[in-house]
């Protein structure tokens, strides 16, 4: 199957919101939101980009961290989402469809010549 590179201007800008929304499903680790993200078709996201996003929810209490303990192997940073994580990701997805609706209509509108 062939993968998708999306432009990362539009990987920066939705990125944030999509990794909350998957942390919004329940306690997990980064290695699962990557996975997560990979299936939804937005491609590979390494760590070097997915931890300083989840630093970022952290530090705006819109996520908590905690460590858990590995099943023979190293332990593992949980993030969950908190009640204004999840009161944000609605105000932000709400946001997001107003203004990717929006922007789908003016690149559907034909071009003028000219």
């Amino acid at each position: 199957m062939h993968e998708e590179r999306w432009p990362g201007e539009w990987m920066r800008g939705v990125l944030s919101l999509c990794v909350l929304r998957v942390v919004a499903d329940g306690p997990t680790h980064g290695y699962a939101i990557a996975g997560r993200l990979a299936e939804a078709g937005l491609g590979a996201v390494k760590g070097g980009t997915l931890y300083p996003i989840l630093t970022r929810l952290e530090a705006e209490g819109l996520a908590t961290a905690a460590w858990e303990a590995g099943d023979g192997g190293p332990g593992r940073k949980v993030f969950t989402v908190t009640e204004a994580g999840v009161t944000a990701l609605r105000q932000r997805a709400e946001q997001w469809h107003v203004f990717s609706e929006r922007a789908a209509g003016l690149l559907s509108s034909p071009a003028v010549p000219a």
